[in-house]
């Protein structure tokens, strides 16, 4: 048995729970976008001639912007569960803005970057994103605050008959 204190328990490490946060985030915001889209029956963009470069774009862009943004959170001494509130704005708006510039770097016009950023900000695939980015948030906040101890196996307790 170990005599290091930190061996009796403690909050997950700060970089530990970013990883874990944000790989739950890709998770949830891509099968959310997936079951919402199969939901109401439309493809997530739907204008026409974009391709697949404006949601590749939008999710590299969110996904920066969530590890960015709670990184900010989790690395404070006593974070707050207000960090994934403002994770899920930022990756809210980072989607948004991903989604726009992808349909620029396409060659669509404006106006049809325009119409594929605002469809995502005025419907459900919106909800999707901020909701994805406040659960993973949460989530990795949560592994930071935790104070309990690890799990054990009842054959490792000390005190076996």
């Amino acid at each position: 048995m170990s005599t290091r204190p930190d061996a009796e328990g403690g909050p997950v490490r700060p970089l530990v729970a970013l990883a874990f946060a944000t790989a739950a985030f890709i998770a949830l915001l891509i099968f959310g976008l997936g079951m919402v889209s199969l939901a109401i029956g439309e493809a997530v963009i739907e204008v026409p001639g974009l391709g697949q470069l404006p949601g590749i774009l939008g999710t590299i862009l969110t996904t920066a912007a969530f590890a960015g943004t709670l990184w900010a959170a989790v690395r404070r001494r006593s974070p707050t569960y207000w960090g994934a509130v403002w994770t899920a704005g930022a990756c809210y708006l980072a989607y948004v803005v991903g989604v726009w510039f992808g349909a620029v770097v396409t060659g669509s016009d404006l106006a049809a970057a325009g119409s594929a950023a605002g469809r995502i900000a005025t419907s459900w695939f919106g909800v999707v994103v901020a909701a994805a980015a406040l659960v993973a948030a949460w989530g990795g906040i949560a592994l930071v605050r935790t104070r309990s101890q690890r799990p054990r196996w009842p054959w490792e307790d000390e005190f076996d008959e």
